[in-house]
């Protein structure tokens, strides 16, 4: 009779143990999924279209000049334009592309979009001169509209919107880099590990 309780005594104590071994198995995995979940919760809220605005002004002559009978005769136009523009610089973060990997609990970000740069020019025309023989088209309009975007997109890139909005786009994804080193997770970008926002400015700059 003793005999059958200790054995009964000894199969529940292993039973209990197995239970227990168990339920140390499965936390492990479980905490990886709940952590994966948070992460990928956080990319879903970083991924928005993150948008810097500029305002740029400049002032242009226009001159065309049509000549008849050898050159002898010229008809001119020519006209003072003022220009106004908004800027926007965007990144779709919607776009980007990264993959999860659990077992070695890392983040890897493929691909960040390219900025999107859109030019919305308000064009206005001072001191019109031209004549019947060589008066404004729609071709002029064309050109000058080309020339004025031209010249834009040059004072962009000199100008302090793009590095402006460089530093809001590294500023959202940060938010996922400090979620993963909350978890004990790494993040990664261009084969190198992100630890701190100068990483990501170096590796999206460069």
């Amino acid at each position: 009779m003793l005999k059958r309780i200790v054995i009964g005594v000894v199969l529940v104590g292993v039973v209990v143990l197995l239970f227990k071994f168990c339920d140390f198995k499965k936390a492990p995995d479980t905490d990886v999924s709940y952590n994966t979940n948070l992460i990928q919760q956080q990319i879903v809220n970083v991924g928005k279209l993150v948008v810097t605005e500029g305002h740029f002004s400049e002032v242009i002559t226009y001159k065309n000049q049509q000549k008849y009978m050898m050159d002898m005769l010229s008809f001119e136009k020519k006209a003072l334009i003022v220009v106004n523009a908004d800027v926007t610089v965007a990144y779709d973060l919607h776009q980007m592309k990264y993959d999860i990997d659990e077992k070695n609990k890392t983040i890897t970000i493929i691909s960040i979009p390219k900025e999107e740069i859109k030019i919305s020019p308000d064009i206005q025309f001072y001191d019109v001169e031209q004549s019947k023989l060589n008066p404004f088209t729609g071709d002029d309009y064309n050109k000058i509209n080309k020339s004025v975007k031209a010249n834009l997109a040059k004072k962009i890139e000199k100008s302090s919107l793009k590095f402006n909005a460089q530093n809001r786009l590294v500023s959202e994804l940060s938010k996922i880099l400090i979620l993963t080193n909350s978890m004990g997770w790494k993040l990664q970008y261009e084969d190198k590990i992100i630890e701190n926002e100068k990483d990501f400015k170096a590796t999206i700059k460069g």
